[in-house]
């Protein structure tokens, strides 16, 4: 088990990821909606995983 300075540290990375694959998205909508969608959808995944690692923080906090 990860401790929550590593959940914490991870929730970091994938959030900037997220930013990240947003911001390319939105480059290059105009010219290649599809990948565009794909960049959004890597987004959404990601802030899904940082949404599961905060849920795990507060189990181990809870402990």
């Amino acid at each position: 088990m990860k401790t929550i300075e590593d959940l914490r540290t991870r929730i970091k990375e994938l959030s900037k990821q997220a930013v990240e694959l947003r911001r390319k998205a939105s480059e290059v909508y105009e010219i290649n909606k599809e990948q565009a969608k794909d960049f959004r959808e890597q987004a959404r995944e990601a802030l899904k995983r940082c949404e599961v690692l905060r849920q795990e923080i507060k189990r181990q906090q809870a402990s």
